[in-house]
């Protein structure tokens, strides 16, 4: 790890929404990995005899309508929750910074171009083109990925372009260009990291809106195959029975919240401790006393 990788993890650390969001998303891909190799019950078996059981001993949260063991669950469904996220973010950072640079550092006949095919694009919901997608080639989580990720990777580009092309005219990049780097040389050294901040906002974001779209995807059955488990399938099969069993529904609508919640968190940390005009601010009852004029006696 560079000493600047090293700087932006202990200033990450160090901000309150960064530590909730790091150790939230690591105890779920923590989750993950351990519903790998073991669960505490197998989450497909099905139990008529434990139907509804309340949390306890040995079903720590309970049991759904067919005894399954909602922990083992929620620990095989943060595997899918995660592919998501991840897969998702992959595709839409690939389409941004394409569609951006595109859009930003080309002739103006192709600038102008990408920015109404962006223009047209965003006007499509994600949701909408998932279904849309879904309905075609039928419910799978690849599907939910590319869909998702394509929608969010024209957000992104849409709020990254104009950054771009701000920062192209900066006397730095002038001067790598003069020293002879080509296009693509001073966009990996120049331009990328100067508008990481607002390009790092967007994708987490985006990543956490990937998280509810693969939620309500498979709550309304467009989504993961009824044979994988997903949080958005558990909550769509327990919230029939929400008045009669209300604390089953609490599992999963928690662990969505808290996802989706650490990501936004963390995305707001990261752009934080990335953006320079930011990284020298100080918070909490110091700040104030430091910016607050003295009585004049």
């Amino acid at each position: 790890m560079t000493g600047a990788l090293r700087r932006t993890a202990r200033h990450l650390w160090r901000l309150a929404t960064g530590r909730f969001g790091l150790i939230v998303l690591g105890a779920i891909a923590l989750m993950a990995l351990t519903s790998l190799v073991w669960t505490p019950f197998d989450p497909k078996t099905v139990d008529i005899a434990a139907r509804w059981g309340g949390p306890g001993w040995p079903h720590l949260l309970g049991t759904d309508g067919t005894g399954r063991d909602i922990l083992s669950l929620l620990m095989a469904g943060a595997r899918t929750t995660l592919l998501v996220a991840i897969g998702a973010g992959l595709v839409a950072t690939a389409v941004g910074v394409l569609l951006a640079s595109v859009g930003a550092l080309t002739p103006r006949w192709t600038r102008e171009a990408v920015a109404v095919v962006i223009d047209i694009l965003i006007a499509f919901p994600v949701l909408l083109i998932a279904m849309m997608i879904s309905a075609v080639w039928g419910g799978s989580l690849w599907v939910v990925v590319w869909s998702v990720g394509i929608g969010f990777g024209v957000s992104i580009a849409r709020v990254t372009r104009p950054e771009l092309r701000r920062v192209r005219g900066a006397d730095y990049v002038l001067a790598g260009r003069a020293a002879g780097l080509t296009p693509l040389q001073n966009l990996r050294v120049h331009l990328l990291p100067n508008v990481a901040p607002v390009f790092i906002v967007q994708l987490s974001w985006s990543m956490a809106v990937a998280v509810l779209a693969e939620t309500g995807l498979s709550y309304l059955g467009f989504g993961a195959a009824v044979t994988e488990p997903s949080w958005g399938l558990l909550l769509s099969e327990l919230q029939k029975y929400l008045q009669i069993h209300p604390l089953s529904v609490v599992w999963p609508g928690l662990a969505i919240t808290l996802t989706v919640l650490a990501l936004n968190l963390l995305g707001d940390a990261l752009r934080e401790a990335t953006d320079p005009t930011l990284q020298g601010r100080t918070h909490g009852p110091k700040a104030i006393a430091h910016t607050t004029p003295g009585v004049v006696a």
